[in-house]
């Protein structure tokens, strides 16, 4: 109710550290499952979605797996690999289910102001990259969360597809591209100031700006110790909780190992920062309409997946190329340079070297993007946009992603890419840990939290009801069901105005 740091609380039910797009999905579902629960959000910014959800430092797309090639490897007989294609593709549905009920209950304005339909598309050129794009395209259709995916390998009907691509490009060149009419373009950073915006409003949230969140114990109940103090002020103050989120992005984990719950043992994390071309062409901007994602180099992280990318931010129209991937050892855009170090612990010591170890090409990828020139950075963009000038892009910083390091039978460490819940055995705390697709499944993401974390109100008659009210599709399945999905996809189209 309160925006400051005046709570007279000393026991809240639930304490959410970060006022992004997952603390934001929690608080707003947990006031619907729950109405008279009291929630503290705790935020060190001085202001609401300014780390990962930003719409300049998020990846933007609806991450719906139609054109992120990533998420559809080929094997080694040739056949290409979609278990994880379709999972994202539910999970963006579910997570459009829970959008479209936020529209029908006030809790956002016009879906415009965070949803647009832009198409999204896979381009590749070269005999193996055309044929591995052909393939994909035959085995995604099977399924009917993609069916109406168009191919063409012809340069005409590209060139009305993606013209600013096609422009200048040789006839002969060998080029093939996927196009789906029902892509998304998300800015996560307005959808996340919304919900809070409403959260703030209910009896019993209070939302504390310039916070940092300096400590997390666990009291002799179970309940937790949250110590915090006000960046501006200076004052500390301490309160207990009987739920912790911690949804702080990069700064998850520091908080997590504090937590010191046996659960956090041996994660560690690797960030990898990004930077975007912005185009400044007002006519360049308007002649592309679609986000057109490639192939990634060998080595380099899902999030450097290069792209050229139509974006509707705050409602006006942006292009954006990249990102170029980097290191920095920043857990936060706005963090600090010491954050890895003070990250490495003695029980995640064996999983950071051996990930070092075992991933030789990503540092590599990552020293190379580091030293990229300018020049080396436009000749990236001609190899999507043939035309483009250099004076007409201008470089801006992304967002700052941790990758999840954690241990490994085999091999000690592992590097993962995906996300991660890292929830301790009670329930009474849980952290979200990695970077993509996290936004786009931030729904999924926190049913499952939920039903992990206070499992006996989730089965109750009461929360499930409202599940439902939520989400229609719960408890089926999406992925099976091909009657139920094509009514959800056309109904929440609908309600967002994506038809």
């Amino acid at each position: 109710m309160n925006n400051g740091s005046n709570s007279s609380n000393t026991t809240v039910d639930v304490v959410l550290v970060g006022a992004g797009i997952m603390s934001a999905t929690l608080g707003v579902m947990l006031k619907q499952l729950q109405p008279d629960l009291t929630i503290e959000i705790f935020e060190r910014l001085d202001t609401v979605a300014a780390e990962s959800s930003d719409a300049m430092n998020n990846a933007g797309t609806g991450h719906s797996a139609f054109c992120e090639l990533n998420y559809t490897p080929q094997r080694k007989d040739g056949s290409i690999e979609i278990s994880k294609a379709i999972k994202i593709a539910e999970q963006f549905e579910i997570t459009k289910e829970f959008w479209a009920f936020l529209v029908e209950n006030g809790y956002v304005g016009a879906p415009q102001t965070f949803i647009s339909k832009i198409p999204h598309m896979s381009f590749v050129w070269g005999d193996d990259n055309v044929n591995y794009l052909k393939k994909r395209r035959q085995a995604l259709v099977q399924h009917h969360f993609f069916k109406g995916m168009q191919y063409s390998e012809d340069h005409a009907q590209l060139k009305k597809w993606i013209p600013l691509v096609m422009e200048g490009r040789d006839e002969g060149h060998n080029v093939s591209a996927t196009y789906m009419d029902i892509g998304t373009d998300v800015n996560f950073g307005a959808l996340t100031r919304s919900l809070i915006d409403k959260l703030k409003q209910k009896p019993g949230v209070n939302l504390n700006l310039n916070h940092d969140v300096n400590d997390i114990k666990r009291n002799k109940d179970n309940s937790w110790q949250i110590k915090v103090s006000d960046r501006v002020s200076g004052n500390k103050r301490k309160l207990n909780a009987k739920f912790v989120f911690v949804g702080a992005g990069g700064g998850a984990l520091p908080l997590l190992q504090k937590s010191g719950i046996p659960e956090s043992k041996g994660f560690g994390g690797f960030p990898v920062s990004g930077q975007w071309l912005v185009c400044t062409n007002p006519d360049v901007i308007n002649e592309h309409y679609a986000k057109v994602y490639g192939k990634a180099s060998v080595g380099s992280p899902p999030m450097s997946v290069p792209h050229l990318d139509t974006r509707m931010i705050d409602g006006k129209k942006a292009l954006l190329f990249g990102p170029y991937a980097g290191f920095s050892t920043r857990f936060l855009k706005k963090g600090s340079l010491l954050d890895l170090f003070t990250s490495i612990k003695l029980n995640n010591i064996l999983p950071l070297l051996a990930v070092a170890r075992d991933n030789m090409a990503l540092t590599k990828y990552l020293i190379s993007q580091v030293m990229q020139s300018s020049g080396d950075r436009l000749k990236a963009l001609q190899e999507y946009f043939p035309g483009a000038k250099a004076d007409e892009w201008v470089l801006d910083i992304a967002g700052q992603r941790v990758q999840v390091i954690k241990k490994d039978a085999k091999r000690t460490g592992v590097l993962e890419f995906g996300t991660e819940v890292v929830t301790s055995a009670d329930g009474s705390i849980s952290a979200l840990l990695g970077a993509s697709p996290g936004a786009s499944t931030s729904v999924p993401i926190m049913v499952d939290l939920i039903s992990r974390c206070f499992k006996d109100k989730a089965k109750t008659t009461e929360w499930q009801d409202t599940f439902k009210r939520m989400i229609p599709s719960y408890g089926q399945s999406l992925t099976t069901n091909e009657v139920l999905a094509d009514a959800t996809r056309e109904r929440t189209s609908k309600v967002l105005g994506l038809v």
